[in-house]
């Protein structure tokens, strides 16, 4: 009934029949209020009786619950347009065209403005319409359904398509985006790959090759891919952006940073640019700069929240009066996307620490924990068992029987753990050794995990580790040797030892040992609440959706420490070294020596002045590791006491 309801509503905006609009839209929006449709539609009725103010209150609405949706910031665009307000019109254009290129309104009014003061980029903004009304119609209405977020029928719509014409690029190229929306990157890169075997010259599908290879981990191919973007295109800012990312992630850091000054200086009011070369200069260590590109980012978009975020995420940097009130004011705004208050509610969590006023700290905190968490939707049951399936099928007689398997190369330490655990400062020591260089958080061992994992359906019980069992000494060795081939890109410095600092490679040390029985494993560990507590208050940028509800962080840590337990029972006596942040703090010289003889590693006196070592480190404590061993943040978690009764309880304590 509801839906006959939108239906008539829309027949009535499209007949001029405002009044009977009006009417059905406001019906749906008191019956319906969970549907951005029916927000949409009551926002138009509204515009078109011209009543803005109304209009404003529904796309309010209407953007809290679907922030990307980028029809709701074209009407938006329409709304300001109307009421005059020509700086707000533009940026809400914009805004809709960066979430949906197809929205040719949009487009149009863009080029428009930019007649007489860019024509270059009006030429641009002609250009991509001319792009959009070139698709058939059967391949735009699987796109709008894309950028709907409708992905089923996206996909029902364009494998439709592609029966009667195969070979269609723009097709393909969606075929390939909806496989990476799904993480089924390998499929992605089959399509993408067929796509440019069939047209060579369609310049979208290779740019989207290089993503999905850098998302596989095959950072080297992504680069040859972007090389030859550039190649064509030596001055596109998107080509440009792309391989700056992939050198940062290789750890090319430099040759990152310089990119990115490129861009900033051909780019300045381009807040993601700024935003970016802040990160690698962060990574460098060159904090003013740093700070100085992510205020950047924030004076051109002053809702960005990951700009805020950014800087408070540099832990040493400390907001002033006039930022916090920005930050307070922007995050209590109506219509602002749930990923930008989401990063403010962490930045002013920090804000508010900084300032010892922890009632409104946490009270920040725990919102924006609490809108992450209904982003990814974390099952604690789920990961536990997955933690069950790797003490049942990792037994000790699998490593006993495989014993001498595997790659017998020594070069990885690994370090694992929980993250905010002091594996920062363990990595920082032990990269100041003469013979040991620190990458970062390598992806490698978790790729080998999902490889062996396979495609499954989604009711289908997996098949890794049970299949653990099933690989040959030859298959072993194999894998080890794979992972070692596969993270010489990260290593620069032709040194005999490297650090992977994966901190979810816990889960996984059984194939760790029996691919790469002569590694060292490093388990970094940290007092329970102050760990817990800690990882509450960090938003991560992946990778750790455990962390965003105490309940959960504390139900993680307990089964991060079964599962500990289970490889000390199973695998050979003193395979994995414990290191206790604590003790490193209390007896510095004393877990130093410790570990070095873990390595194999003779006794350096650099590794005591760690901090003195200069190099790239790419995690939220980066700075903190550039100073001499302190106990600052040890006991935070104190001053938040009262509200941490849930991670209590689910620790046990």
């Amino acid at each position: 009934m509801q839906d006959d309801l939108l239906v008539e509503a829309k027949r009535a905006l499209a007949r001029g029949d405002l009044a009977a609009a009006g009417a059905l839209s406001a019906r749906l929006v008191a019956e319906r209020g969970d549907d951005p449709d029916v927000f949409y539609v009551a926002a138009v009725a509204a515009r078109m009786r011209a009543d803005l103010p109304a209009a404003q209150r529904m796309l309010d609405r209407m953007i809290a619950l679907a922030p990307l949706l980028g029809r709701a910031w074209q009407e938006l665009g329409h709304c300001h347009r109307q009421a005059g307000n020509r700086a707000e019109a533009i940026a809400a254009y914009e805004r809709a065209t960066e979430l949906n290129p197809l929205l040719t309104a949009s487009l149009k009014l863009l080029a428009a403005h930019f007649q007489q003061t860019d024509p270059a980029r009006a030429a641009a903004l002609a250009e991509k319409v001319r792009d959009v009304e070139s698709h058939p119609p059967e391949v735009l209405a699987a796109l709008s359904a894309y950028y709907d977020q409708n992905y089923d029928l996206a996909e029902k719509q364009v494998r439709a398509y592609l029966m009667k014409a195969p070979t269609d690029p723009a097709a393909m190229r969606l075929l390939a985006e909806l496989g990476t929306r799904l993480g089924e990157y390998e499929d992605a890169e089959f399509v993408l790959a067929k796509c440019l075997e069939l047209n060579p010259d369609y310049v979208p599908a290779r740019f989207d090759l290089a993503e999905v290879l850098s998302k596989r981990f095959k950072f080297e191919a992504a680069l040859r891919e972007s090389e030859q973007l550039i190649a064509l295109e030596p001055a596109n800012p998107q080509f440009l952006m792309q391989r700056a990312n992939l050198l940062l992630q290789v750890g090319r850091t430099d040759e990152a940073a310089a990119e990115y000054a490129r861009l900033q200086a051909n780019e300045p009011d381009h807040p993601t640019v700024s935003m970016t070369f802040g990160h690698a200069l962060k990574t460098l260590g060159q904090i003013d700069r740093a700070v100085e590109a992510y205020r950047r980012a924030y004076t051109v978009r002053p809702d960005f929240g990951d700009a805020y975020w950014s800087l408070a995420n540099l832990k040493t940097y400390r907001f002033t009066d006039s930022e916090v009130a920005a930050m307070v004011a922007q995050e209590a705004g109506q219509g602002i996307a749930v990923d930008d208050r989401i990063h403010l509610c962490f930045a002013l969590g920090k804000a508010f620490e900084d300032a010892r006023d922890h009632a409104r700290s946490f009270e920040y905190y725990q919102r924006g924990n609490a809108l992450r968490q209904g982003v990814v939707k974390y099952d604690p049951a789920a990961i536990s068992r997955q933690f069950d399936r790797q003490v049942k099928h990792c037994p000790a007689a699998l490593f006993a029987d495989r014993a001498g398997a595997g790659c017998p190369a020594p070069d990885p330490i690994f370090i694992v753990g929980l993250p905010r655990a002091g594996s920062t400062l363990l990595e920082q020591i032990l990269a100041s050794h003469s013979q040991v260089e620190g990458t970062t958080e390598l992806p490698d061992v978790m790729a080998i995990a999902a490889r062996l994992s396979g495609r499954l359906a989604a009711d289908a019980e997996e098949i890794y580790p049970a299949n653990l069992k099933d690989l040959s000494v030859e298959r072993l060795t194999e894998l080890g040797q794979g992972y070692i081939d596969s993270t010489r890109i990260h290593r620069t410095e032709g040194k005999p030892r490297f650090i992977d600092k994966m901190p979810n490679n816990f889960r996984h040390i059984g194939l760790i040992h029996l691919i790469l029985p002569n590694a060292r494993i490093i388990d970094a560990r940290r007092e329970p609440l102050a760990c817990g507590f800690s990882v509450f208050k960090q938003l991560f940028a992946q990778g750790q959706d455990f962390s965003y509800d105490l309940t959960h962080i504390g139900r993680y840590y307990r089964d991060y420490v079964r599962l500990m337990e289970h490889w000390d029972t199973v695998l050979p006596a003193g395979r994995v070294l414990r290191v206790q942040h604590e003790d490193v703090l209390d007896d510095l010289e004393g877990q130093v020596r410790r570990i070095l003889d873990y390595c194999g590693l003779p006794f350096e006196q650099g590794c005591l002045e760690f901090h003195k070592t200069e190099r790239a480190v790419r995690t939220p404590s980066s700075e903190q590791v550039r100073r001499p061993i302190n106990r600052d943040g040890t006991e935070v978690w104190k001053a938040y006491e009262p509200w941490l009764d849930p991670l209590k309880t689910a620790l046990g304590i």
